[in-house]
């Protein structure tokens, strides 16, 4: 049935907003109205459980954004559990103001039903707090055991006239797409967004017996969605350029069911990964293009009394059309700062970005400034710099585990504040000097200062060196993959080409492989993938030896076929070593896929030695299986120590690592001893290996841990170490930082060490959640070390670059 413009108005009006979900509070005159059709807004509200069988609730994680005016805020959240699949699912809810301080966050429990008991009661908890600044506020909500937020519903309500929900999950290895899951039984609703100007396409499921309407950005109908008798529908609207950045809305006469529409639960453009939509065009506030306007949202700096110095803060214009924002400073009550800023208007183009500075004077106590952007049409929001006396908190050593918290990482914690690149880790020449790779060449320390050579897009993390001194890195030259090599300290490059196509490594300092000459490197080239097994990849697996020639320039020679048979690697967490040479010797260690019919305890690992004065490759040595069989993250490394005996890690995915060394030194085919597990039960994956000058093995890894220590639920991670020193065993796991959310993390570490032994652990914490990661636009990445043989750790300084 069509409805006309004004009735769908007026059933929006009392029907279609979360009543329960999000928007109980949208418009202050509505306050009565709620009241009336749910008594959401009445005492019994908070201490009794209600009849949700009217309410509009939605599955899957995420939260809320609000465009807050001063005044009191208030955010309601209610959940539910479903009990259908049996998880133990604490809803998480954390409060944030616009510079991302916790304002407050609850746990709203599970309540420990059975596996197909039916729904739970109803519970809710209300935050609150006084605006000071117009800004956006909101609350992130995530679920324990139930990442995709699958056996439980929530909803939000809130006094505030202008909000948006942003529906995320945790991620998957596939494309990222988060339906809208809606739970409101036969009461109608409607779910607005922003139309994308290429073709899009709506899909609903569920929605049997529904009645379905797209209306434009004014209340025209554009199309009346057929639903089948099997509740599936789906309409397509061609392109047009002609469409503002103004809500349309999908109304339905029953809000129960699923709903995917391309650009927002789906993506191939523009507001990529920002699933953003409301329950009405009214709450609707530009924040698509005003999203990350000012990042980052908080800094700390530690300073010592009458020390001068300066933050940078970015803009970014993430709308399709050019934008003068006003700058200015606001002083929260009872804070004072001597400060100044850079500017007070800044413009830039559609998807430009430009910086600010804020420079300030510290003092004898803690001083405290908002910086408040503000754009023509009225948005605003803000962010907080806090100037705290004192340097001990970011020079001292870690009180292990460093324990990341939602929104307050190193900086927040510490005053963390690198003058250095943290864009990858950190390798050191012959001389102990750092050099680091940017996206587009490499970072190197000259007269106290960082300089950036460009070289090329930057296609592998490591650095090499030879016994020369001489810099090689992998960039791309004319779309192929290059070995670029510099004979004057990373100011200029040379390219030679690497033949094929596939992904390349290179060898790198990992405690006493020396190569005289270029580092070797090894082609991994794809040959097969497994459709019924999605981490079983088949490669080709290849050995360049490169020669350096009289005029410097290199020859690569022909590639050494290893293995046909080769699963891959996994490098993006814990940089494996591939390859350690000495001498003549060159090995590699690498872990082939099996046939799938064939019962195997795990991906077998080898390591081959080639000789380059002899042009022999001896015959790989099987030195251990990691479980699970067919995993290509279960990628080995290799080091050796000073007497040149050889180390080899049997990588697994959330197994125990297997350790082996070989029998002879220098040597890969005199036999190894057994392999032996690092401990008892240990869940880990992604190696990070050195080893130290007295021949002490570190490593580093993500450790799954199901202890409620942290979290009241589930599994966490931990970024964790462990050692072992010459005719020891290896050390129990020591946790290292500690992930600010309970389920699926990573913290994409590389584990690196200087020529005198200081270990470095370079780490970008990643949490499962789209909410979180997709909220700042500035890297997590930093940079600790240890001088102490991994006793100690710290944030690195500039004083911890040991030049010799």
């Amino acid at each position: 049935m069509k409805m006309s413009r004004s009735t769908q108005r007026n059933r929006c009006l009392h029907e279609a907003f979360f009543c329960k979900g999000i928007g109980a509070g949208f418009f202050p005159s509505l306050v009565l109205l709620l009241t009336v059709i749910g008594g959401l807004l009445s005492p019994a509200a908070h201490g009794e459980d209600l009849d949700w069988s009217s309410d509009f609730r939605i599955e899957g994680c995420g939260g809320v954004y609000v465009l807050a005016e001063p005044g009191e805020l208030w955010i309601e959240v209610e959940k539910q559990d479903l009990n259908r699949i049996g998880r133990k699912t604490h809803v998480r809810a954390i409060f944030f103001g616009p510079d991302r301080a916790v304002l407050a966050e609850t746990y709203l429990p599970f309540q420990g039903q059975e596996k197909g008991s039916g729904a739970a009661s109803v519970q809710r908890h209300r935050f609150s707090v006084d605006v000071p600044l117009k800004g956006v506020y909101g609350v992130n909500i995530t679920a324990s055991e139930d990442r995709y937020g699958q056996d439980m519903v929530w909803g939000i309500r809130t006094n505030s006239p202008r909000y948006l929900v942003e529906t995320s999950r945790g991620h998957k290895d596939e494309r990222h797409q988060e339906p809208l899951v809606l739970h409101g039984g036969d009461q109608p609703g409607a779910v607005c967004f922003v139309p994308r100007n290429e073709a899009l396409t709506l899909d609903v499921a569920g929605f049997t017996g529904a009645e379905l309407q797209l209306l434009d950005a004014v209340g025209g109908v554009i199309a009346v969605i057929p639903v089948g008798t099997d509740g599936k529908g789906q309409y397509t609207v061609a392109p047009s350029e002609q469409r503002e950045n103004v809500p349309w809305q999908l109304s339905f006469s029953k809000a129960q069911g699923t709903i995917n529409i391309d650009g927002v639960t789906r993506w191939d453009g523009e507001f990529r990964d920002l699933s953003l939509w409301s329950p009405r065009a009214s709450t609707w506030f530009p924040f698509y293009e005003n999203r990350w306007l000012l990042t980052p949202y908080t800094q700390r700096r530690n300073v010592a009394a009458g020390e001068s110095g300066e933050v940078q803060f970015e803009l970014h214009n993430n709308g399709p059309a050019s934008k003068e924002v006003a700058l200015d400073l606001v002083f929260p009550d009872g804070q004072s700062l001597d400060c100044s800023l850079s500017a007070d208007t800044v413009t830039m183009g559609p998807g430009r970005s430009a910086s600010v500075r804020v420079r300030f004077v510290g003092a004898d106590v803690e001083g405290q400034v908002h910086l408040r952007a503000t754009t023509p049409s009225g948005f605003t929001t803000w962010s907080t710099l806090r100037v705290i006396p004192g340097l001990d908190a970011v020079n001292a050593p870690l009180d292990l585990p460093l324990v990341l918290q939602p929104y307050r990482h190193e900086n927040a914690q510490f005053g963390y504040a690198p003058d250095y690149p943290v864009t990858e880790e950190v390798y050191f020449d012959n001389d102990n000097r750092p050099f680091i790779l940017s996206e587009n060449g490499i970072f190197t320390q000259r007269d106290g200062e960082w300089n950036e050579t460009s070289v090329g897009k930057v296609v592998n993390s490591k650095i090499a060196f030879d016994g020369e001194n001489d810099i090689y890195m992998l960039a791309t030259s004319d779309g192929n993959v290059a070995l670029e090599h510099s004979q004057d300290g990373g100011k200029t490059f040379s390219s030679t080409a690497v033949p094929g196509k596939g992904a390349i490594e290179l060898e790198q300092f990992s405690g006493h492989n020396r190569p005289d000459g270029p580092p070797p490197i090894v082609r991994y080239t794809r040959t097969q993938v497994d459709p019924k097994l999605k981490w079983r990849r088949v490669h080709d697996l290849d050995l360049f030896v490169p020669t350096k020639n009289a005029d410097g320039t290199l020859s690569l020679g022909e590639p050494i076929r290893l293995s046909e048979s080769c699963i891959g690697i996994s490098s993006h967490s814990g940089i494996p070593s591939t390859i350690a040479s000495r001498g003549s010797k060159v090995h590699v260690t690498w872990g082939e896929a099996t046939e799938p019919a064939v019962t195997v305890p795990g991906v077998p690992t080898y390591v081959a030695t080639y000789d380059r004065d002899s042009g022999i490759l001896s015959e790989p040595a099987l030195v251990g299986y990691g479980p699970p069989a067919n995993d290509v993250h279960n990628t080995p490394s290799i080091t050796m120590d000073s007497q040149g005996y050889l180390h080899v890690l049997v990588g697994t995915h959330g197994s125990t690592f297997l350790y082996a060394r070989s029998l002879a030194p220098n040597d890969a085919g005199s036999g190894w001893t057994e392999p032996e597990p690092l401990g008892a039960d240990l869940r880990q994956t992604y190696v990070g290996f050195v080893c130290g000058p007295d021949d002490t093995l570190h490593v580093v890894f993500r450790l799954w841990n199901s202890d409620t220590t942290y979290f009241p639920a589930s599994l966490y991670a931990s970024l964790s170490y462990m050692e072992k020193k010459p005719g020891e065993p290896w050390s129990a796991p020591r946790p290292l930082v500690v992930s600010a959310f309970s389920e699926y993390s990573v913290f994409y570490h590389r584990l690196t060490i200087d020529r005198k032994g200081s270990l470095f652990l370079s780490y970008d914490y990643w949490p499962t959640y789209w909410f979180y990661r997709t909220d700042r636009r500035e890297t997590r990445r930093a940079l600790m070390t240890s001088s102490s043989g991994g006793t100690d750790w710290k944030l690195v300084q500039a004083a911890d670059w040991s030049v010799d």
